[in-house]
């Protein structure tokens, strides 16, 4: 039955037929900087969804990409204003739970979103989770890059862990590694290895350490990222004179750079996991909350796999910031 009037009552509140949540104050902070594009998306459904509900909503950025002590101050500062809801991604176990615990016990609807405690609701005392599944989400993507593996011949994968100790790429990363061990069990004939490295979360940084490992191993046949900074790596390729395909690329996230690769052929497959949505969904369930009295469920934004023939699409949609 909750499930029910939660549905009804987001539906009369798309039409337009709700009354609105008066002076209802929504901070949104996070792990990364204004330079991540991803974001962006992100920031796009945050701002549609808080204009539908008059609501007054700020999202922070960190200064520096992936600061948990910046994110950190960042949270404290905002609660120290009373806002309604808060929204954050829990990108480290224990960092943060102090902080939301004490949101919590002072009233705030507190929701993370994009990046979770990986115990979920047992390791933090957030309402609920709108984001991806990751460790799902890396094996789809290691499963579906195997239809691009070399019939015949040894296979090296790279791995590279944009953020080791962050809950998010950890997963991630996890995820594909966890795809590769089966694949190798299940091809005992085949020479297989594959290993991880540090790969970094900036695109000079990622294309600098992946270079440089191609370069010291140039049979690798794919790498996988668990951003999109893999882009960079495209860009590696295609100055080397390294033809599209050579080395398969895959990673997650469907902005603008990754996308050019895939139409440029470089990358063979991404993963999406809906930004807007992941903006979007958590000031609803915070109306909701606020105005209904309805708890805050998951939503798992998915694990989309998208490759070139989608790319052209998927483009048209990320210059009006959806995707």
């Amino acid at each position: 039955m909750k499930k029910l009037l939660a549905s009804a009552a987001l539906a009369t509140l798309m039409m337009g037929g709700a009354a609105h949540a008066e002076g209802m104050n929504i901070v949104f902070t996070h792990h990364s900087s204004a330079s991540n594009t991803f974001w962006q998306a992100v920031q796009k459904g945050f701002n549609d969804a808080c204009e539908k509900i008059e609501a007054n909503c700020q999202m922070i950025f960190t200064q520096t990409e992936g600061s948990i002590e910046q994110q950190a101050a960042n949270m404290e500062a905002a609660l120290a204003r009373s806002p309604d809801a808060l929204f954050t991604s829990i990108v480290d176990d224990r960092a943060l739970d102090d902080i939301i615990s004490r949101a919590v016990a002072d009233g705030v609807i507190v929701i993370a979103v994009n990046v979770d405690d990986s115990e979920g609701a047992d390791g933090n005392a957030r309402a609920a989770f709108v984001g991806q599944g990751f460790r799902q989400a890396g094996y789809s993507l290691g499963n579906a890059m195997s239809a691009n593996f070399p019939a015949e011949g040894p296979i090296h994968v790279l791995v590279g862990i944009s953020a080791p100790g962050q809950n998010w790429s950890e997963a991630r990363g996890g995820g594909v590694l966890d795809f590769l061990t089966d694949y190798k069990a299940n091809n005992p004939d085949r020479e297989f290895t594959f290993e991880r490295i540090d790969s970094g979360t900036d695109l000079a940084v990622t294309a600098d350490r992946v270079g440089a490992y191609l370069n010291a191993n140039p049979t690798t046949t794919a790498y996988f990222d668990t951003g999109f900074w893999h882009a960079s790596v495209a860009r590696v390729l295609a100055d080397r004179g390294i033809a599209p395909g050579e080395v398969l690329l895959g990673g997650f996230d469907l902005v603008p750079e990754a996308v050019q690769q895939m139409q440029a052929g470089y990358i063979q497959v991404q993963v999406d996991q809906q930004p807007y949505m992941q903006g979007f969904m958590p000031v609803m369930q915070a109306y909701l909350a606020a105005n209904f009295g309805l708890s805050p469920s998951d939503i798992d934004t998915g694990q989309g796999i998208v490759t070139p023939a989608d790319a052209d699409e998927i483009m048209t949609l990320a210059a009006q910031g959806l995707r």
